[in-house]
């Protein structure tokens, strides 16, 4: 759709918007380290968030939760709660004017438990209140008699266990098989492993405002990844047709895809609707631990079979992915761990078992790399497994089988997408490795570089340095029909452009990739970026780093539309086509030279704005022996991992972590390699220290005490050795998602070294102190 300011389907757009930056004309073009767009704001402490928010009149939230994993609702009283001074409102099930339950992709977690708690922090009721603290004591004085039942927590059990829900323990059972299942390997090595439970940690927790309006709708004001989901599932919730439920969204403290918790938003509009005032909430740590959904805790059994030479034949595999108490997107996170099961090599014959149960554990769903990382941590210790009893180099095992352009995966689909994979592991293997401690610092800085650090209680002599390798692969759109498509609108006033998608700024560069596109199409120097909200049409997901592909895609359509717009008239004034004209560095030139104008001439007294749709080409689902074309494309990434393990106290300190990567095109070079950058640190914490523990169910510190982050100290010299850009021909722009490969393959890299260092097999992340305690032979 196109049009001018003349009235005929003009669209409206703001003329300006929050985040945009004043000063001087900032560099033109893909391809340029553009700073972010909001990076002042951010760092001046003036950026807006939701836990910022202010309205007049408003009450605030509290959230009451289960303190069982499991257990019957015997009966719930509000009586106490309702009637202490302040108290607005309180709500429970039997308040849920509408669908009583929700979820990412199937319906079956509920608003406020009604019968069943499921795990434990489930909502029972929410409060409203004049003063937090009054809605916390309200909420606190609510009284639930609870019938505590035996949780369900080993994964395993789940397929014996009394169903968990109306739906059963099964979410999924995906049963893939490629080749030909009696081939038998030269060469048989087996593993078991394990994953751990990794949270998304956000730097700022949920919070959310909700207004009541004047016509009987609700407007909300959180951090959503996907606005329109999120408006539909709360206008089902409340009862209302979705034109009456407006998402705005915030300023997003961080986040690795639908990280927000949809169980905390929708209480919200019900206590605004309730009481026709704004209400706030804003979690506690300890509330966005048990809210959100997390990494999904695996089990996965591997054999792998190769011939004299190191050639890979077969790949067999079991995979159990912990889905917690509802389905959410594990059914997703379960088809990416089967497809890429084998990970980025030549595999002729596979045969792989999947599963996702449900347990009364917490909640797992989408995290950066779901998955995929997983099963990269597995592959790869079968990979160290069968170098080592073959006698070869782990690096040169690998390199004897990766993948390129045209191989098939397990799935049957086949790879057309560049595939460097053998240049990106010769990139990380042939860069010098670090000096040994000692050889390059004085004996105080020494002390430092020792697993501990000063004052450590280990011996410096018992320290082993070792050397390993991840390769990983994530896809990026499309899983399994997924229509991917997003809408942009672009106007043109006055020598101003303005950009109007529903594609979220989560830190993924969005915002500053628009303005750079459509300077680069229009030769714009100002070019604002409108806020988010549901008014717009929908642009899909935060996740997978998928709004550069198609985001991206419409922005630049819709400014290529305004692009001809903006030429026509001077084109047919001088005889010429518009392919004949081009625009660079804010002027207008034809091929001949005859015509030359400025942008800012061209548009004196126009008002131009077109809007565009981006939809890559469709998937299928897997079929019921896992076959497919169920991904639109695909990336890549190397890493060498150097690690300092001391193998009596089973202490590990990462020494450097060597990456390459193929990226398609580096469209912002400087934000493209921060991005690969902040993937790596979170692969670092999934390696070494981040796992959500329970008890039985329970959640164990749940906080940023008890969880332990990677700090600045944790995080090594990360050295980007290559960038591939070979152009993903049917991507937009030819760009890759990059943030989620290195997360998804860094954690891989360093469970190889310590094997390496230590002779132990490693088998479970985060890699615990006794798993890094080397064999008495080696000490």
């Amino acid at each position: 759709m196109t049009g001018t300011a003349d009235g005929h389907g003009a669209a409206t757009v703001p003329a300006t918007a929050v985040g945009a930056v004043p000063g001087p004309p900032a560099p033109h073009g893909l391809g340029v380290s553009v700073p972010p767009l909001d990076s002042i704001a951010k760092t001046q402490g003036v950026f807006p968030y939701a836990a910022d928010l202010w309205a007049e009149g408003l009450l605030w939230a509290a959230v009451l939760r289960s303190p069982h994993p499991h257990a019957r609702i015997v009966s719930i009283d509000t009586t106490a709660a309702a009637a202490m001074p302040g108290v607005r409102t309180v709500v429970t099930h039997a308040d849920v004017p509408g669908d009583a339950a929700h979820g990412r992709k199937v319906l079956d977690r509920p608003v406020f438990a009604a019968e069943l708690v499921r795990h434990h922090g489930e909502p029972i009721a929410a409060v409203a209140a004049d003063h937090p603290d009054t809605a916390r004591l309200a909420a606190a004085a609510i009284a639930v008699e609870y019938e505590v039942l035996d949780p369900v927590t080993d994964p395993e059990q789940a397929f014996s266990a009394e169903p968990l829900h109306p739906d059963g323990n099964l979410i999924r059972h995906i049963p893939l098989s490629y080749g030909d299942p009696s081939v038998v390997g030269d060469v048989i090595v087996e593993g078991v492993y394990r994953i751990g439970r990794q949270d998304p940690a956000p730097i700022g927790a949920e919070a959310g405002l909700a207004v009541p309006r004047p016509d009987g709708g609700v407007e909300l004001y959180t951090a959503s990844t996907d606005p329109h989901a999120d408006r539909d599932l709360a206008a089902a919730c409340y009862g209302l047709p979705p034109e009456l439920v407006k998402v705005v969204v915030t300023g997003v403290p961080g986040a690795m895809g639908e990280r927000e918790d949809a169980g905390m938003l929708l209480p919200l509009g019900l206590l605004a609707l309730r009481t026709g005032h704004p209400v706030k909430l804003a979690a506690t740590r300890e509330e966005s631990f048990l809210g959100h959904a997390h990494r999904h805790p695996t089990l996965l059994r591997y054999r792998h079979h190769a011939d004299a030479e190191g050639t890979l034949l077969k790949v067999e595999a079991q995979i159990l992915l912990d889905a917690g108490a509802y389905a959410d997107t594990s059914a997703d996170a379960l088809a990416a761990a089967v497809s890429f099961a084998c990970g980025p090599y030549v595999v002729p014959h596979a045969f792989i078992e999947g599963w996702a149960v449900r347990t009364n554990n917490p909640p797992s769903g989408h995290v950066r790399g779901e998955g995929a990382m997983q099963v990269c941590a597995a592959y790869e210790g079968q990979m160290d497994k069968l170098a080592a009893k073959l006698g070869l180099d782990p690096a040169e095992l690998r390199m004897r089988n990766v993948m390129a352009t045209g191989d098939l995966l397990p799935t049957g689909q086949t790879v057309t997408c560049p595939a460097p994979v053998a240049d990106l592991l010769t990139a990380v293997r042939d860069e010098p490795l670090p000096a040994l401690p000692g050889d390059d610092a004085d004996a105080d800085e020494s002390e430092w570089l020792l697993p501990g650090g000063p004052d450590g209680a280990g011996d410096p002599q018992a320290v082993r340095r070792g050397v390993g390798y991840g390769l990983g692969m994530v896809h990026m759109l499309g899983a399994e029909g997924t229509d991917e498509v997003s809408t942009a609108t672009v106007k043109v006033q006055g020598s101003v452009a303005t950009v109007v998608c529903a594609a979220v700024e989560t830190g993924q560069g969005f915002s500053t990739l628009a303005r750079q596109i459509v300077q680069e199409t229009l030769g714009v120097d100002e070019v604002h970026i409108a806020p988010v909200d549901t008014d717009q049409p929908p642009a899909g997901p935060a996740a997978r780093g998928r709004h550069t592909w198609v985001s991206g895609g419409a922005v630049e359509r819709a400014a290529k539309m305004v692009r001809t717009q903006l030429l026509q008239p001077l084109a047919h004034k001088f005889g010429m086509s518009t392919e004949l004209l081009t625009i660079a560095d804010g002027k207008i030139t034809s091929y001949d030279g005859v015509l030359s104008t400025t942008v800012a001439e061209a548009l004196e007294g126009k008002e131009l704005w077109a809007t565009a749709q981006c939809r890559p080409h469709p998937t299928e689902p897997l079929d019921d022996s896992g076959q497919g074309d169920a991904y639109v494309g695909l990336a890549f990434c190397a890493i060498r991992a150097v690690v300092d393990v001391d193998v009596e106290l089973g202490a590990v300190r990462v020494v450097e972590l060597t990456v390459a990567q193929d990226v398609g095109r580096a469209l912002n070079p400087r934000q493209l390699r921060a991005r690969i950058e902040a993937g790596v640190t979170q692969g670092i914490g999934a390696a070494l220290s981040e796992n959500l523990r329970t008890s039985r169910g329970i959640v164990r510190h749940p906080d940023l005490t008890g969880y332990a982050l990677p700090t600045a100290l944790d995080v090594p010299d990360i050295k980007i050795v290559k960038l591939i850009e070979e152009r993903d021909v049917v991507a937009p722009f030819g760009a890759k998602a990059v943030s989620a490969v290195p997360v998804v393959t860094s954690p891989a890299a360093i469970a190889s070294a310590v094997r390496a260092a230590t002779g132990r097999p490693v088998g479970r992340l985060p890699i615990r102190p006794q798993s890094a305690v080397a064999h008495d032979e080696r000490r």
